[in-house]
């Protein structure tokens, strides 16, 4: 009993959460959680330069949010490892009143009176699926590829709001904050190390930082109308 909990303690497995590519979304909607929504040329693009960065790391499971854009991330990576893409609603987008509209830095959103009812209270979010909740379905949907890949490396594809809040939650951080701080540029990796079943470190990395556009890049400042085309 003693030499399996000891084994299971020094098990050292990683998560890689992965933010989608760029979405076809010429709009400039909230798209959230509607169909329909894929990934751009560029988006693409973003996809296989991921693959190709985690080619020769120890990837035994990959496994998705069922938004296409979050499936076609994960395809390239799946099949540089010969593995097919699971799918876990858990890491789904989170849910937003404004979806379907558009909702972005510089478009007057704020001023619309019709829109006021939902922007009472920051911290919980009350225009959406509050921020303990995406805690929980997040780290329950870490821990089932943890232990897909234990010993090994997993990869979750992932949408920029929650990835950002399970970080924030695994580092101590308030879960309310401004969303023009998130570090979680598309196609990042947030990678969790685990060993057992205990997460000891975070990191970040953007292996696809030269395809994003220079506005968009974690810790870019906002520019008037620049979201329209881009989502979560």
């Amino acid at each position: 009993m003693m030499d399996d909990m000891t084994q299971s303690e020094n098990d050292i497995t990683v998560v890689h959460v992965m933010r989608h590519g760029e979405v076809h979304n010429p709009e400039g909607v909230l798209y959230g959680r509607l169909p329909g929504y894929h990934l751009s040329d560029l988006g693409r693009q973003m996809a296989d330069r991921v693959a190709e960065h985690l080619a020769d790391r120890d990837i035994t499971y990959v496994v998705a949010s069922p938004l296409e854009r979050a499936q076609e991330t994960a395809a390239p990576i799946a099949k540089a490892h010969g593995l097919d893409v699971a799918s876990d609603e858990r890491l789904i987008e989170a849910a937003n009143v404004f979806q379907g509209k558009t909702f972005g830095v510089g478009d007057g959103a704020l001023r619309k009176p019709g829109n006021w009812r939902h922007l009472t209270n920051p911290f919980r979010p009350s225009w959406g699926e509050p921020y303990v909740d995406q805690v929980v379905r997040m780290m329950a949907a870490l821990g089932r590829a943890r232990d897909a890949a234990r010993g090994h490396e997993a990869v979750c594809v992932s949408h920029q709001l929650p990835i950002w809040i399970v970080r924030s939650f695994v580092e101590r951080r308030r879960l309310w904050h401004d969303p023009r701080r998130r570090q979680c540029t598309l196609a990042s990796l947030t990678s969790f190390t685990f060993r057992g079943d205990r997460i000891v470190s975070v990191g970040y990395s953007e292996p696809a930082r030269d395809l994003v556009p220079p506005h968009l890049r974690a810790g870019a400042k906002p520019v008037k109308g620049a979201s329209k085309g881009y989502g979560a």
